[in-house]
């Protein structure tokens, strides 16, 4: 996980975030333990409450499961879960602004494929629209 903090949410949202994109990116997988409270509050300098946090919220969306005296572990589910849930909001809170970006911009589909297709670099001669 990345030690940088950003100053725009919390950072137990923050942490939150970085797990998800580890069961989405496939890093963490059904059954792995999430590292023990203790240990991402040492190796990060966050408080400990704050890590805690973060771990609650994730077994409230069911993504993760408290195995008392054993630590936390991740749900059978929870990726398809995360991408159900993810897709939603992406559609729902993203897409909205990064279709004007494209409409502002004139981009076709081609393009946008092409670009993808080149690991993001723009076309050296768009084509007309």
């Amino acid at each position: 996980m990345d030690r940088d903090w950003n100053d725009r949410q919390p950072i137990y949202r923050q942490l939150r975030d970085r797990v998800v994109a580890m069961i989405l990116d496939g890093e963490l997988a059904e059954g792995d333990p999430l590292p023990s409270v203790r240990v991402v509050a040492a190796e990060y300098r966050i408080n400990p409450l704050t890590v805690l946090k973060s771990y609650q919220h994730l077994v409230e969306e069911q993504l993760v499961e408290k195995k008392r005296g054993r630590g936390m572990f991740i749900n059978t589910g929870a990726r398809d879960l995360l991408l159900t849930a993810e897709r939603r909001r992406f559609l729902a809170e993203e897409w909205p602004g990064v279709s004007a970006t494209i409409q502002r911009l004139g981009f076709n589909a081609r393009e946008l494929l092409e670009a993808a297709a080149a690991g993001g670099s723009a076309p050296d001669n768009p084509e007309e629209h």
